[in-house]
């Protein structure tokens, strides 16, 4: 089993990916490997007063030690970059002194994209690593394999990396809450557009076989109401395990579709684009935020063959060149240069993201002072009221409540124009 530690003890090392966002499904079980050597953060500033938080797991006067579970290997290791952002901007944060005199120690673990490795590697970072809390795992399948242990044992399992609705239960769940918009409301806010701009669209469906495959599928039939069937002619699925989905593509091309939503991890969306490409077909192009990443998907599958491409993201686009002064951006890249050399930082969106959600723990643990109980962990992170991250979409708002456990609920349309994606309508609310 792979272990990764930044902070008082060992910085993390992975590999490369997206925006965005999530995911589910099974791969193939990963090898061990060796855990990455270190470097050693600086002491703590001044240690903070006694207080309750000795009797959290993970919390000591100068400690908050945190873990996670994500694929650094298998058919979703694209999304281990992100992992890697995470450890780099909690290096920038322990080098800074830490949050409120504690360094935060970061445990990731590999999972491989196979759920049950996930499970086996959360009952570590709880049971033999004591971790406070759980951090941006990711994947539907992995998440959800883990989220009834996890609230059994009242470990918050916070900012999951999936868009999936089911994270979003404060009643039966409490202890777990996402970040991204939901793939579902996703959908609608597609489907929503389209009635106004292509009411008489003819569309096809490609997607991953699995919960995150099937919430777009839900949020199409939401949007559209009673047109849903008129409107969406022929759907088809793929397995993580699949080698490609260029059969699938050409069957949908069959179909007479005018229109294609892809809700697939950045493999087969590159895959998907390419496909579409070289069979001559030149459908209204819609990818799920979650793998429009210049670096793991539209490079790979070539920028020109993706020209055209429409999204509903909720993150600012790094390579857009009118935003080659945004301060929001600015302050990303000034992090960058210094923590994340050696990466795709310029264009990665994925990397964009970590800092996003990185910055959003941060502000949690933050405002929970001195009191780091669980408790006051999933208090705090439900108590977060208008709060513009820096790197996210003008207008779209971080919010949580008590009752409300999705923390963004609005979302952005975007079009690639060959280099960028350019926003062309105003900021939609999910619902």
């Amino acid at each position: 089993m792979s272990k990764h530690t930044t902070a008082v003890t060992t910085s993390l090392a992975i590999l490369a990916l997206a925006s965005l966002l999530s995911i589910s499904g099974c791969g193939k079980k990963p090898e061990d490997k060796p855990a990455t050597g270190g470097s050693q953060a600086p002491a703590a500033a001044a240690a903070p007063a006694a207080s309750n938080s000795g009797a959290t797991p993970g919390v000591t006067a100068t400690e908050i030690k945190i873990g996670q579970s994500v694929p650094f290997s298998g058919p979703a290791s694209a999304f281990g970059v992100i992992a890697k952002g995470e450890a780099a901007y909690f290096k920038m944060i322990n080098d800074k002194g830490g949050i409120n005199g504690r360094k935060i120690t970061l445990i990731s673990l590999d999972d491989g994209y196979y759920p049950p490795k996930a499970v086996e590697n959360t009952r570590k970072l709880v049971e033999s690593e004591g971790v406070a809390l759980v951090f941006n795992s990711l994947g539907t399948a992995a998440n959800t394999a883990v989220q009834k242990y996890l609230n059994d044992k009242k470990v918050p399992q916070l900012f999951v990396a999936s868009g999936a609705d089911k994270w979003a239960d404060p009643q039966h769940f409490p202890w777990t809450m996402g970040f991204a918009p939901s793939y579902r409301a996703e959908a609608k806010v597609i489907a929503r557009w389209l009635l106004k701009e292509k009411p008489a669209a003819k569309m096809c469906v490609l997607y991953q076989n699995d919960d995150f495959g099937k919430d777009y599928l839900r949020g199409l039939k939401e949007g559209f109401g009673d047109k849903h069937d008129a409107i969406v002619l022929k759907t088809a699925s793929y397995e993580i395990s699949d080698t490609t989905a260029d059969t699938q593509i050409v069957t949908l091309q069959g179909a007479g579709c005018d229109t294609l939503l892809t809700a697939a991890t950045p493999k087969f969306a590159a895959m998907t684009i390419r496909k579409v490409f070289d069979i001559n077909w030149k459908p209204l192009h819609i990818m799920t935020n979650t793998s429009v990443s210049r670096t793991a998907v539209l490079t790979p599958a070539g920028l020109d063959k993706a020209k055209g491409l429409v999204t509903a993201g909720y993150i600012k686009d790094i390579t857009d060149p009118t935003l080659a002064d945004d301060p929001g951006l600015n302050e990303y890249r000034a992090f960058a240069k210094d923590y994340l050399q050696g990466l795709d930082w310029q264009t990665d969106g994925a990397l964009v993201y970590s800092f996003g959600v990185s910055m959003a723990l941060a502000k949690v643990l933050t405002q929970c002072g001195n009191d780091l109980s669980r408790d006051n962990i999933m208090k705090q992170a439900a108590s977060l009221k208008d709060i513009q991250l820096p790197v996210i979409a003008p207008g779209v708002l971080l919010n949580t409540s008590a009752t409300d456990y999705q923390p963004y609920a609005q979302l952005q349309l975007a079009r690639f124009n060959g280099n960028n994606f350019e926003p062309f309508a105003e900021v939609q609310p999910a619902e």
